[in-house]
């Protein structure tokens, strides 16, 4: 008889007696927690269980698997809002895709630590870092009224830049990236899609009956036309309609990008990929968003002009960058016209608002006020203020600062001024703006460089989507207004994307060829000519 020695752990086996034992036992205890829950009438608790049960199956898979992390932290940052509006707006939910993806980087930094010591560093590394110690170092800013404030600013500011690396990583070959791009494509295509029905069925379809007081007014916003009619604005899964609208500006270039890719690789899953993208350009329409719209069509006249550009030239390839184009024209044309047809006051109330606010010609427009004048007033206020030089401290005037002073209450500084750039000069100073100036163009340059590597290949329409997308929320939309950079959705899409470019450049290299891909049939891979990456 084998004996074990006394100090030896304790192991146990699925088939052990013990292991039984203990499967019983946590058996029964949940079954008498179900009974006080259904006994104590409260079906949310219901809810809580199963995400508790869920986390921990996560975690452990997690742990083996960090690519399988990722796909969730990327379902989950999109449907979080729904679960969190229907139980009660509890804050634990809003922190629950912060603790998911610190657990993919403790998964991915172990692992890559384990099997490389080498780690990919982005271009723009060098004015990441520096911008991140002066937001540390604004952390403690005398003039901030809690170290709270600080600690919300770093989480907003930086904790997803992480996202770069992991998407370099996570995409080793064309199918890991046609696997990523429609699982996003599916995800735009409910979010979008639901959005619109939203804004047809009104404020009742997708928010509870009784909400919390918070998010009541968030989800509850309309546009009255100059004629009467009332557009509604919709805000999907999400709780507010701010945060659609920015998830729409976010899915469309890259929902265009990735339709344009698939046909030039004659590639599966292009259905999809166009269906999301007409969707994403019906609800731009129904959002009531005058920022989307204009936004959305600018995207969509400058991808279209870089797809003639840097296609393959190819006569294969330009017949099928031609049929992506009209594809997407007729079939768009198509779904708006029959969304006329069977709902005209709702679509005419949305055409009205924009006719009335945005053509130069209306007496009512306000493009040049909202476009130039007001934000650079409010740009210029900012330097009013006698702390201009360093700010208030990071934080103190971002995204989520309400959320702040409910759960710990604090008070927030009484600072805050309709500008992009204004708000960084009233939380980070001056010299944070420079700083972060630096670190947009620094991205954008090294973004570009990989652009015109692809010209020619096509990965091309992908890259040069990701880069429009990367350019417009560190840019133009970061002057007008910061929080669409610190909206979780537009930030993690920004990093995850990023990272996702600069591995795209190792796809076109000559050593490299791509996958065969068949689509009812198999196709010879595309041979690419040498080239070499400009300087």
């Amino acid at each position: 008889m084998r004996l074990r020695s006394p100090n030896s752990p304790i192991q146990f086996s699925p088939n052990s007696a013990g292991f039984k034992l203990l499967i019983a036992f946590g058996t029964i205890l949940g079954a008498y927690e179900v009974g006080q829950i259904i006994l104590g009438g409260d079906l949310r608790q219901f809810a809580y269980l199963g995400i508790l049960i869920a986390g921990v199956v996560g975690f452990w898979g997690i742990i083996q698997d960090w690519r399988k992390g990722l796909y969730a932290f990327l379902v989950w940052i999109l449907l979080e809002d729904l679960v969190r509006k229907y139980l009660g707006n509890n804050m634990l939910l809003y922190f629950t895709k912060d603790v998911l993806i610190l657990m993919v980087y403790i998964a991915f930094f172990a692992r890559k630590t384990r099997d490389s010591p080498g780690q990919f560093k982005p271009p723009f590394w060098i004015p990441f870092v520096i911008f991140l110690w002066w937001g540390m170092f604004e952390v403690f800013n005398p003039a901030s009224p809690s170290l709270s404030f600080g600690l919300l600013g770093m989480k907003i500011y930086f904790f997803y830049f992480p996202l770069v690396v992991l998407g370099y990583y996570l995409i080793e070959s064309e199918e890991d990236l046609r696997r990523l791009l429609l699982l996003n494509a599916v995800l735009t295509l409910v979010v979008a899609g639901l959005g619109i029905a939203q804004s047809i069925l009104g404020p009742s379809f997708l928010n509870p009956a009784e909400q919390d007081p918070y998010i009541t007014l968030l989800s509850n916003t309309f546009r009255i036309s100059s004629e009467g009619l009332t557009a509604y604005r919709p805000n999907s899964v999400f709780v507010s309609n701010g945060r659609f609208q920015d998830f729409l500006l976010a899915a469309w270039p890259i929902s265009v990008g990735f339709s344009a890719y698939l046909f030039l690789g004659h590639m599966r899953g292009r259905l999809i990929a166009v269906a999301a993208s007409i969707t994403v350009a019906v609800a731009s329409l129904m959002a009531v968003s005058r920022g989307v719209f204009l936004y959305n069509i600018l995207s969509a006249g400058v991808i279209l002009l870089a797809i003639l550009w840097g296609a393959p030239r190819r006569k294969l390839q330009l017949r099928r960058a031609g049929k992506a184009i009209l594809t997407l024209a007729l079939l768009g044309s198509i779904c708006l016209s029959v969304l006329v047809w069977f709902f005209p006051k709702e679509v005419q109330s949305r055409l009205d608002v924009y006719s009335e606010t945005v053509l130069p010609s209306s007496p009512t427009s306000e493009l040049y006020i909202r476009a130039g004048g007001y934000p650079w007033e409010n740009f210029m206020r900012a330097y009013n203020d006698p702390k201009w030089l360093l700010g208030y401290g990071i934080g103190t005037s971002s995204l989520g600062v309400q959320y702040l002073t409910r759960a710990f209450n604090v008070v927030r500084a009484k600072i805050g001024v309709e500008s992009g750039y204004g708000q960084l000069i009233l939380e980070i100073g001056f010299v944070g703006l420079l700083l972060w100036i630096a670190l947009s163009i620094s991205i954008a340059w090294s973004s570009w460089q990989i652009v015109k590597f692809l010209k020619g290949t096509r990965w091309f329409p992908l890259g040069f989507s990701i880069f429009w997308y990367a350019f417009l929320l560190i840019i133009p939309m970061a002057y007008y207004s910061f929080q669409a950079y610190q909206d979780f959705v537009m930030n993690a899409y920004l990093w995850l994307f990023l990272g996702i470019l600069f591995r795209l450049k190792e796809f076109s290299r000559p050593t490299i060829t791509a996958q065969k891909i068949s689509h009812k049939e198999e196709i010879a891979p595309i041979e690419i000519k040498e080239q070499t990456a400009p300087a």
